[in-house]
């Protein structure tokens, strides 16, 4: 079906970053080998342990390039996390001309995902809508819509997505298939998957504004500014006052094993610097508190780290 698209207004945000970072296995030292790194990489381990699962982190301060890491090279499922990359290659086909914020675009009911999957527009709008790109764009990242995610995934095709990447040169990020598909088979979503060091990279082009115009960009942070899922992971332990723009993704589980509770985004420390941070928990049998917990601890001893510096 080919759809068709018509551009509203957009709202401006004061920049905010989150990053994660390279980083060593389980059993390296982080990537600056200083006393206080060195504790803070023993404390990650130690709170990683909880999740009884897979664990991977990464973060730098952009500014600066301090890191500390977990297992960042790991492959792990996104979940909707890889709604975050779709959006940014959406809106790179904006700045390039090739699609407008203000077209229309009409969601069938054949487009809706499957129940349990979410997707706040196949709740409100039974049978159908039609919306503006920027709207779906909404849904997608900040409401994690499923179903949304799925229209402009089709609107540029995976190819376009993996295209974006490698012009970014991000090779440890994959997407590779549409949320109905992961819905239908649960091992395809370990074929979409994001290393920690990947994340980071994805993090800091959006930072930096690289394939994104500053519009494009101050759009695309405002909807993860104002996401209101999973608001106990990374923005968990911090300040109320600190504003995280993330992007979350969250597999049911099975047989009493979580598949994907994760986390991503960029912070904005009190100083003006910014972090830079992804935290991936995969297989992991710890229930959700537990897991939310996981990803809760580790950022907020990353960022009293790098604010006590």
């Amino acid at each position: 079906m080919k759809r068709l698209l018509l551009p509203i207004g957009f709202v401006c945000l004061p920049l905010i970053i989150i990053c994660a970072c390279n980083a060593a296995s389980t059993s390296q030292k982080p990537t600056t080998p200083d006393k206080q790194n060195d504790k803070l990489q023993k404390q990650i381990e130690q709170i990683a342990s909880a999740a009884k699962g897979r664990v991977g982190v990464a973060a730098e301060v952009l500014e600066t390039g301090e890191s500390v890491s977990l297992n960042p090279h790991g492959q792990f499922p996104m979940q909707s996390v890889y709604k975050l990359p779709i959006g940014m290659a959406v809106l790179a086909q904006v700045d390039n001309g090739k699609l407008k914020l203000e077209q229309k675009v009409r969601v069938e009911k054949s487009d809706f995902v499957r129940l349990g999957q979410a997707s706040p527009v196949r709740d409100r709008y039974p049978n159908g809508v039609e919306l503006t790109l920027s709207e779906l764009l909404r849904f997608t990242v900040s409401e994690s819509d499923g179903t949304t995610s799925d229209v402009v995934l089709d609107l540029v095709g995976i190819e376009a997505v993996t295209k974006y990447l490698n012009e970014l040169g991000i090779n440890e990020i994959v997407v590779a298939n549409s949320e109905k598909e992961i819905g239908r088979d649960r091992e395809t979503q370990y074929r979409n998957w994001a290393s920690p060091h990947g994340a980071v990279q994805l993090l800091r082009s959006l930072h930096e504004r690289r394939g994104l115009s500053e519009q494009s960009q101050q759009l695309l942070l405002k909807y993860m500014t104002e996401t209101p899922t999973s608001a106990k992971r990374l923005k968990g332990l911090l300040p109320k006052t600190v504003v995280v723009a993330h992007k979350t993704g969250t597999g049911g589980s099975n047989d009493g094993v979580a598949p994907a509770t994760n986390d991503i985004g960029l912070i904005t420390l009190p100083d003006g610097r910014h972090l830079a941070i992804a935290v991936f928990v995969s297989d992991a049998r710890a229930d959700l508190e537990t897991r939310e917990g996981t990803i809760a601890r580790i950022a907020k001893a990353i960022y009293d780290h790098f604010t006590q510096k």
